[in-house]
């Protein structure tokens, strides 16, 4: 089978399961991982298939959204070194808000100890990782929790974040574009992420690049609310570029 009729047939299977998984498309057509993984990212490429951990969903689903174990452990090096690259915008003894991502709670994690600053969140688990951090007042804003994120919504989170100002906002989205904005699955966590980024004098983007073009339900923002993307290697300098151009939005590549 050539590969434009096996990614037909993939996008087939996509369609009619709703998901497609890597090794079973392996065993199914005989061929490696490797192939099947080349196959779905000319399908995403295309906009038919939306790559996920360890295969692939039909493009048209808007509300998928992977729990919060599952993001955790995919793209784990991009998220790495974006988190790394995120620790230069750390103001000094200043206050952030750090919204509920996989890639926010890298940058919490890799907070210095020695660091002193101020950091509301309403993520549970980033709150978790910095309650014993020696040099951080930290601001756990409360609401309804939801389970597959671990993130506080409705109006308790939304009447908190309206009544601060941060210096900077540290804000994770499952996609985003200079035309289509910043989205994610969720009406209510779309709702507290804009509160965020309206409560903070800069914000900081961090996505990783298969994020880029990549649509969901809820829209929170524009890029051009981003102050600074950063984002992995894995985003053209060509598309780098257009985002710049695009969203007036600063483009870091760690």
């Amino acid at each position: 089978m050539y590969a434009p009729e096996r990614q037909q047939e993939i996008l087939r299977l996509a369609r009619d399961g709703g998901r497609v998984d890597v090794l079973s498309l392996a065993e199914q057509f005989q061929v490696t991982a490797e192939t099947v993984r080349r196959d779905l990212k000319a399908l995403d490429r295309a906009g038919l298939l939306r790559r996920v951990h360890g295969g692939a969903i039909p493009a048209g689903r808007l509300d998928f959204e992977p729990d919060l174990t599952e993001r955790e452990s995919t793209y784990a090096d991009e998220k790495d070194r974006i988190a790394k690259a995120a620790l230069a915008e750390l103001p000094t003894e200043g206050t952030l808000i750090l919204d509920a991502g996989s890639t926010v709670a890298r940058l919490a994690a890799a907070i210095p100890l020695d660091a002193t600053l101020t950091v509301v969140t309403h993520s549970l688990p980033i709150a978790a990782r910095l309650a014993d951090h020696p040099g951080i007042q930290l601001h756990l804003v409360g609401g309804r929790v939801r389970h597959r994120t671990r993130a506080a919504v409705d109006a308790w989170a939304l009447r908190a974040y309206g009544e601060i100002r941060a210096d900077v906002a540290f804000v994770a989205a499952n996609g985003f574009s200079a035309e289509r904005g910043l989205t994610t699955p969720d009406l209510a966590e779309a709702a507290v992420k804009r509160a965020a980024v309206e409560a903070a004098r800069r914000v900081v983007l961090l996505a990783d690049s298969t994020k880029h073009g990549q649509e969901h339900f809820a829209r929170f923002g524009d890029l051009g609310d981003v102050d600074l993307l950063i984002t992995d290697s894995g985003l053209s300098p060509e598309d780098a570029t257009g985002l710049e151009r695009g969203g007036g939005t600063e483009v870091v590549r760690a």
